[in-house]
């Protein structure tokens, strides 16, 4: 008995002590940046303190209007890409045979070998006046002369966010369309419900949970971004990244950590509604086989 308790213990600690540690290099930074967040600023230093100033000077000035500018950009960039990876998602899970789904879901992937950096500076390649779209569209007489809109614009800005996060939205789409009960669609087919009315009445509704954590994958992305609002929509582009680290370059440290903590209360709020909305434990059992 005291050899079985021994080995639990050596058991507990093993897993528990990995655990603490990737916990504590987590939580550590977020505990401090919030910590900093209520100091004040002097000169070209900071001192500890407990004051509202850095929030007060984030909420009430230009770098607010920069914040709601990021939930613009970044909710309506997440619906495009909803838009795009729904589709896609549904389309291996329903068309794609068992055997090269893995394939598929592998060139997906593909992108991501490469330095996200280096993608995007070659979507600034791409869309320059000298790029392969003005130079093919000259070509074939479609334009007579470089669109100039096509980089450091709106337009390369939502580009690039999409083709960096959509990929990473079909994973969970797939995994609730995947994990789905099939005989849930059969029922309606049988009801006589046609393949539309079936699809936003059943298969939409069971795969929600992928769809919101599919739309919290992209969100955060968005919403954090500062490469592409930089490479892509030029220096007077600015994202509330971009905003952070002007912040973080004049070595106003608090400020940088207050508009932080204000960013991570916005993403908890995101998970705190899908644990209120959806089963997690539900979803992942589904999608394990045990649902």
């Amino acid at each position: 008995m005291n050899i079985a308790r021994h080995s639990q213990t050596l058991w507990k600690l093993a897993l528990g002590i990995p655990l603490a540690l990737v916990a504590l290099m987590i939580l550590g930074p977020i505990v401090i940046m919030i910590i900093v967040s209520f100091w004040s600023k002097t000169g070209l230093t900071m001192v500890p303190d407990l004051t509202l100033k850095s929030y007060v000077t984030f909420l009430g000035g230009v770098r607010f209007d920069v914040f709601l500018r990021s939930l613009w950009v970044a909710t309506t960039a997440t619906a495009v890409m909803l838009l795009l990876a729904y589709p896609l998602a549904y389309i291996i899970t329903r068309k794609v045979r068992a055997s090269l789904t893995g394939t598929v879901l592998f060139l997906f992937s593909v992108p991501f070998l490469v330095n996200f950096v280096i993608r995007t500076f070659s979507w600034s390649d791409i869309l320059s006046r000298s790029g392969v779209v003005n130079s093919l569209l000259m070509q074939a007489g479609v334009i007579d002369a470089p669109m100039d809109w096509l980089l450091f614009s709106t337009f390369a800005v939502y580009l690039g966010l999409v083709t960096a996060y959509m990929p990473f939205m079909i994973f969970p789409i797939w995994l609730s369309l995947s994990g789905g009960e099939k005989r849930h669609e059969e029922a309606s087919w049988m009801l006589g419900e046609g393949r539309f009315r079936t699809f936003l009445r059943v298969t939409l509704p069971l795969s929600l949970p992928g769809v919101f954590a599919a739309a919290i994958f992209g969100f955060v992305g968005a919403f954090g971004e500062f490469a592409v609002s930089t490479i892509l929509g030029g220096t007077g582009y600015q994202l509330l990244g971009n905003s952070i680290m002007s912040s973080l370059d004049v070595v106003n440290y608090p400020l940088a950590a207050a508009m932080s903590t204000f960013s991570i209360l916005v993403m908890l709020l995101l998970l705190a509604a899908w644990f209120y909305f959806f089963d997690l434990r539900l979803f992942l059992g589904k999608i394990m086989g045990r649902g």
